[in-house]
């Protein structure tokens, strides 16, 4: 009996939790009126530890990036309760896309190098047939050496946001920690990333699936269609 379909992460649920509820409590809610500047931030960071810990249980998967991910907001917590300046979460925003860049590069000594599992996976691609097809064409080693140069520019986006990351704190963390001024500007941080660093990820990203796909077709002389797994027919 094949196995059920993994479970699909709900986006909308993420960007609730991650961005809308957390930037809206920091901008919002922090105010000595209302919850104050401590209890804003530890409220703010209920929401995307919460949805983290709700998704785990929900879909039985992790990897070494949702990890890393929640290790940022724990450490965005601890800097904010301890009242750090904008110059430690500067430190912190650079120190984190350094490690994903590095995991993303020492990723490729392992069994599973890190772009592998995100897009040559069953769920996605029909690995048998692409396998054997590469094999009977005498491409697999070529096909080798595709992903790791796609994996090594991936390292490098995250490594080229993390002066990227530093700036934009500098730029925007200015007023004194532990005051709701402070509190807003962290939430307009979380906005600011989404247009200046997220996006641009999300293109690089973009464009390496597109480079593996049209070197997946050349190498193997399958199709798209070919290549990718149907969705599963609704019942």
């Amino acid at each position: 009996m094949p196995n059920p379909p993994p479970k699909q992460e709900n986006l909308l649920l993420n960007i609730v939790c991650n961005i809308v509820l957390p930037t809206t409590v920091l901008m919002k809610l922090s105010t000595a009126e209302r919850l104050g500047p401590m209890w804003g931030l530890v409220v703010a960071l209920i929401f995307p530890i919460g949805y983290g810990a709700y998704d785990f249980v929900r879909r039985k998967k992790t990897n070494f990036l949702s990890i890393v991910g929640l290790l940022s907001v724990l450490l965005y917590g601890g800097l904010g309760l301890v009242k750090a300046d904008g110059f430690w979460f500067a430190v912190k925003d650079a120190a984190m896309s350094s490690l994903f860049g590095a995991a993303v590069l020492f990723s490729l000594r392992t069994k599973t190098p890190m772009l592998r599992e995100m897009f040559y996976n069953d769920q996605l691609v029909d690995v048998a047939r692409v396998d054997a097809t590469l094999a009977e064409r005498g491409q697999r080693d070529a096909f080798e050496k595709l992903l790791r140069r796609a994996t090594i520019w991936l390292a490098v986006s995250f490594l080229a946001s993390a002066p990227v990351n530093f700036a934009l704190a500098r730029y925007v963390l200015r007023a004194a920690p532990g005051t709701p001024e402070f509190n807003a500007q962290l939430g307009r941080m979380h906005l600011l990333v989404w247009p200046v660093i997220v996006v641009p990820s999300m293109i690089v990203v973009t464009f390496l699936f597109w480079k593996l796909v049209t070197g997946l077709t050349r190498l193997t002389g399958l199709t798209v269609d070919e290549i990718f797994r149907s969705p599963p027919e609704k019942k």
